[in-house]
């Protein structure tokens, strides 16, 4: 069979790293780009499923140049309805405004979601008669929009197991997913396997293109199990790739599996990806397969143009970021379900004693909530949080806490801070409490910290730091022999962090123990922390 070459723009392909852009491949470097093999046929493997109501299907499209033009809209962890960035940046009515602009340029127009959607967010952990939201207002809005693809992401599954079929059975896109199965290893309902689309062709049998969903694997959820991701795409992509023209992986997973598929997977010709939340763009593999991410919240979406031969099916593919700002403007009636869930939620948490428009207090200073931010380094907003842990005991020497119970991945501007703002910093609440530890025991936990770096299991702490290889409390070296007052989240208490299971307390612990003392809610301890820092009396 003759092999198809599939040739990529030769456009700089950077990476936006904590707001700025780094380049990571230069133009001239990407001149160098070249052949990617594609396979030719025009056999459908897969069957749209009869639960999912909303397909988009493919039409004429436009010929231009006499080649056949497929265009594809691109989103990655969305967990806001609303602008971020003090309005600045994403929206979802604003990202169905350039939807709708796209479909008329070409109505070979799909759009795809590669994962992270339920969850989390602060508007989902709205209660509504003792129903948590839970990513109904997510889903509603995608369906408001007529979305058409998504893939899982990994905290899908945060939900409970009836909490995840109800958004399930409420979609009207199609759930795409290759190696995602419940505790059965059966497919989960309302979910698909490979989706093959045909696109007319003057000059011969249809173009097809295939969609494959891949998940990461190794998450803790007991309802649902997450085959090996390389090693189902390979077996899927051989599969696949002779009967059709064009083969794209939807994925949800780290860079570094990306990557390991694009080396490893024969056939690939796009990755269209999520997980990390920064914008990314590198081609990898001795064919040179492009791996796309956009910013989370909507900052921007990728749109990728595919061009098909009709006579040769030889493709080429362009993938430009777009920034989703104000300038789009907001669709109308996405717009709509916007408001409503928005009302929706806010009267939730007023039920529940919140005031989420209430101004908590007037910053003078921007607070940096980004996940790359508070992952890898302290940050105004990170210590705020950690100094009104230890202000919750008095009598702490230090307070620890993990990254991941940071949740915003916004950078909050300076202006007012409103109770929903608190909210969305803490989606997932919780407590503060009062522990003993001993010295052994905090100098492990710190260097663990220290270790997962990059990751939610990053430790942020108040009064204590490490200068030379060597961990101060205070002002006084950390001693392994005596032991430690120590504020601490009740989500490190729970073992559940990565390498840090041994601070979940046991009976008869010598190495940690929980000290009398009423639990603080953290979120009203954060919110008590910013009236002292920016409004004294």
């Amino acid at each position: 069979m003759e092999s198809n070459v599939l040739s990529v723009e030769p456009e700089e392909m950077v990476q936006r790293i904590g707001g700025s852009e780094k380049t990571i491949m230069n133009r001239s470097l990407c001149l160098l780009l070249a052949f990617l093999c594609l396979g030719t046929g025009c056999e459908s493997l897969s069957k749209q499923s009869a639960n999912s109501s909303h397909v988009n299907p493919p039409s004429a499209g436009i010929q231009a140049d006499d080649q056949v033009e497929i265009t594809i809209l691109h989103l990655n962890d969305v967990y806001e309805l609303t602008p971020v960035s003090g309005s600045r940046e994403g929206g979802l009515a604003r990202v169905a405004s350039l939807l709708k602009r796209l479909k008329r340029e070409n109505p070979n127009t799909i759009s795809v979601l590669a994962g992270d959607l339920f969850s989390p967010s602060a508007l989902g952990t709205a209660e509504i008669d003792g129903v948590r939201l839970g990513g109904a207002q997510m889903v509603a809005t995608l369906n408001a929009m007529k979305w058409d693809y998504m893939t899982f992401g990994n905290h899908e599954f945060d939900l409970t197991e009836s909490e995840f079929h109800a958004r399930l059975d409420e979609i009207r896109f199609t759930v795409l997913t290759s190696n995602v199965f419940d505790s059965g290893k059966a497919r989960i309902p309302n979910t698909v396997g490979p989706q093959v689309l045909s696109y007319p062709n003057p000059d011969g049998p249809p173009i097809k293109l295939a969609l494959v969903g891949i998940t990461m694997d190794g998450l803790s959820s007991d309802y649902v199990r997450i085959q090996p991701p390389t090693e189902t795409a390979n077996s899927v992509v051989a599969k696949l790739r002779p009967d059709v023209d064009v083969l794209i992986l939807v994925t949800h997973l780290p860079l570094e599996q990306d990557i390991e598929i694009a080396q490893k997977v024969s056939g690939v010709d796009l990755i269209v990806g999520g997980h990390e939340h920064e914008n990314i763009k590198v081609l990898r593999g001795q064919r040179f397969v492009p791996i796309c991410k956009a910013d989370a919240n909507a900052r921007s979406a990728y749109i990728h143009r595919i061009r098909v031969d009709p006579k040769t099916r030889k493709a080429s593919i362009s993938s430009e970021l777009k920034l989703i700002t104000s300038d789009l403007g907001d669709d109308p009636t996405t717009a709509k379900v916007i408001n409503s869930w928005m009302t929706r939620g806010f009267g939730a948490f007023q039920v529940d004693g919140f005031e989420p428009k209430q101004k908590v207090a007037e910053t003078s200073k921007p607070l940096d909530g980004l996940e790359t931010s508070v992952r890898n380094h302290p940050t105004g907003l990170t210590r705020l949080l950690a100094d009104a842990m230890l202000r919750s005991f008095p009598g702490s020497e230090l307070s620890l806490f993990n990254s991941g119970s940071i949740r915003i991945d916004d950078f909050l501007y300076p202006g007012a801070i409103t109770q929903y703002d608190v909210l969305r910093i803490l989606p997932f609440g919780g407590t503060v409490k009062p522990v003993s530890m001993s010295g052994a025991l905090l100098r492990a936990t710190l260097d663990q910290g220290e270790k997962n770096r990059g990751g939610g299991g990053y430790l942020q702490h108040a009064n204590i730091e490490r200068r030379n290889e060597t961990w101060y409390v205070g002002s006084t070296a950390l001693s392994e022999k005596r032991n430690y007052r120590v504020a601490i989240n009740d989500f490190l208490l729970s073992g559940q962090e990565e390498g840090l299971e041994r601070l979940k307390p046991r009976a008869n612990d010598d190495q940690i123990r929980i000290l009398d003392g009423r639990p603080v809610d953290i979120r009203s301890a954060l919110i008590q922390e910013m009236k002292r820092v920016f409004e004294p009396q």
